[in-house]
């Protein structure tokens, strides 16, 4: 999948790509006909950089429901000739994900579309993860015999039949079909049941991993075979280290931290800094001075794991490094540092964003540690890294820390993010948008009300609504 384009923050497409509270407040108030297409295509087009773990369908939904939005565009992305050639996820997911949260508010030209879908589409699992959600039982039994036909009746078909059966996110779908009065149905799904759980029970035994009675030495060969294969296993061989390693292989370990293989020597250093070993802070420095990438960043990374007061202290001294150690330095100042660090928290966050931009993935820590330690001085670099980002979890993280240092986030950033596409952000918005705009109090009010919203924005949202608040 290409890495999505984002439009600028100041348009309509780019607000509603990174899922702002504004992009709806813009588009409720936009011509009705470019605000769909700008909607359009942002579900045909999914910005975002982690579809795994940001969210958009919701607040995509909602707009097709206040905008009063055809399904047109959707259908027609979905039954394309392009749905046959590219079976990757990501290019319908999103759309589905959509219909599905549209079916739940009662659309029902969204559930007919995610029926046809699950029928008939490629990305036919998603659909019926869907369906299962948000479907009656006799929809779901009218896909039986539809889904289970692309499974040919022979060994190679029902191997694939038992692994779609294993691996599906929502299991209620193929539990009704192992109850269908169909026997042809029932039986083939009860046996993809049966050879899936015995699947599971095969790749336990067929497992390669660490075995009672390895050496300290065998845990590192493991580390290394990782490496040639493509996978990087020092962080399980590190914890591998603490069930066989003695006192007694102290210098074995630390010998490989200095100067052993890449799979041995981040095995090792990882070992080292998770035991809080006295030598450890030392050997990650040399680490990143003489290793390998692969070596630096598992030495960071073990770096940034540590606890002790040493760390923390020796980050004070590294934190203007212009390397990835100072980079970890001021992210372990972030989470762990006292005021005392204030000025080299705001000094690591504005080089992160003058040196990388408003999406370098060092600014998480950053942000929070900046909202942690109450750095009032931050909020200018705080406030660009909310409008800028493309990262709805970015966006929310400096909205949390806005909250705790910027005396105008109230009546500000906290209104609009109200209508944002993270739950978390709606969360902190409900508990310090003030009530004194009329659009504040509607929007509560309809949070409260909507079956589709998290339980801890409604959490939040009840412990502001009361009988002082003003009337809409």
């Amino acid at each position: 999948m290409f890495e999505p384009v984002i439009a600028p923050s100041g348009t309509l497409l780019g607000l509603l790509q990174r899922g702002r509270g504004d992009g709806t407040l813009h588009a409720l108030t936009a011509p009705r006909a470019e605000a769909l297409a700008a909607l359009d295509h942002c579900v045909l087009r999914d910005p975002r950089h982690d579809w795994q773990v940001e969210n958009r369908s919701l607040y995509y939904a909602r707009l097709y429901l206040d905008l009063g939005g055809e399904l047109d565009a959707i259908e027609a992305h979905l039954f394309s000739a392009e749905d046959v050639l590219d079976a990757d996820e990501c290019r319908t997911g999103l759309a589905l994900a959509v219909l599905g949260h549209l079916a739940s508010y009662g659309r029902r030209d969204a559930l007919q579309l995610l029926r046809r879908y699950a029928a008939s589409g490629t990305n036919w699992a998603w659909a019926l993860d869907e369906l299962a959600l948000r479907d009656d039982d006799a929809g779901l039994r009218a896909l039986a015999a539809p889904v289970l036909a692309r499974f040919p009746a022979d060994p190679e078909g029902e191997a694939e039949l038992a692994a779609a059966v294993r691996d599906a996110f929502e299991p209620r779908p193929w539990r009704l079909w192992a109850d269908d009065p169909r026997e042809s149905i029932a039986s083939r799904v009860r046996a993809a049941q049966e050879a899936g759980c015995f699947d599971r029970w095969q790749r336990q035994l067929r497992s390669q991993g660490p075995r009672p009675g390895w050496s300290v030495q065998a845990v590192f060969d493991w580390a290394q075979q990782g490496i040639e294969r493509g996978a990087a296993l020092h962080v399980p061989a590190a914890r591998c280290l603490t069930a066989v390693a003695g006192p007694e292989d102290r210098p074995e370990i630390v010998e490989a931290a200095r100067s052993g293989g890449d799979g041995a020597r981040s095995t090792a250093l990882r070992y080292l800094a998770d035991s809080n070993d006295p030598d450890a802070l030392e050997l990650i420095e040399d680490a990143v001075s003489t290793g390998s990438a692969l070596v630096v960043d598992a030495a960071v990374d073990a770096f940034e794991r540590m606890r002790s007061l040493a760390a923390v202290d020796r980050a004070r001294g590294w934190a203007r490094r212009p390397d990835a150690l100072g980079a970890a330095a001021g992210r372990m100042l972030a989470c762990r540092g006292g005021a005392q660090d204030s000025d080299l928290v705001l000094a690591a966050l504005r080089e992160a964003v003058r040196g990388e931009g408003p999406d370098a993935s060092t600014l998480w820590t950053l942000v929070d540690g900046a909202g942690r330690l109450g750095i009032a001085c931050a909020a200018p670099v705080l406030r660009h890294v909310y409008r800028e980002t493309a990262s709805s979890h970015l966006r929310g993280r400096a909205a949390r820390a806005l909250a705790a240092t910027d005396p105008s986030f109230a009546s500000g950033f906290a209104v609009e993010c109200l209508w944002d596409c993270e739950e978390s952000t709606r969360e902190i918005a409900a508990r310090h948008a003030e009530t004194g705009d009329a659009r504040v109090v509607e929007r509560l009010r309809r949070l409260a009300a909507d079956p589709a919203e998290e339980a801890e924005v409604q959490t939040a949202v009840r412990s502001r609504i009361g009988p002082d608040m003003p009337a809409v």
